[in-house]
């Protein structure tokens, strides 16, 4: 009889992380939860030009933890990464063309000061 350790991948020989990566990667999108929701309560921060890029950041990053350990994108075959990945870069890509448009022709119309 054949032992079947924790770190044992499926049967068709693919890497699953285990328990202790779930565990890890949830403190850290818990930390990164708790600075989001405490940025808001900081009204120098909130205030701030950094506010938006660094909110951005933190969300792509919680993005990309969640999409490549619990959806198990990371251990997926190349061909469902880039199936998922080339698209998200299309349309992340189109956002920040329309919010560069959108903000200028605010500017333009003197919508902002």
């Amino acid at each position: 009889m054949a032992s079947h350790s924790a770190t044992a991948g499926h049967a068709d020989g693919h890497d699953h992380p285990t328990w202790s990566t779930y565990w890890k990667i949830a403190v850290i999108l818990f930390v990164i939860t708790a600075i989001e929701v405490s940025a808001f309560y900081i009204p120098a921060w909130e205030t701030s030009w950094i506010y938006v890029p660094s909110m951005l950041f933190l969300s792509t990053i919680k993005f990309t933890l969640v999409v490549m350990y619990y959806m198990h994108l990371k251990y997926d075959h190349k061909l469902f990464r880039s199936l998922f990945t080339g698209p998200l870069i299309v349309a992340a890509l189109t956002l920040i063309g329309l919010m560069f448009l959108f903000s200028k022709l605010s500017i333009r119309l003197g919508l902002l000061s």
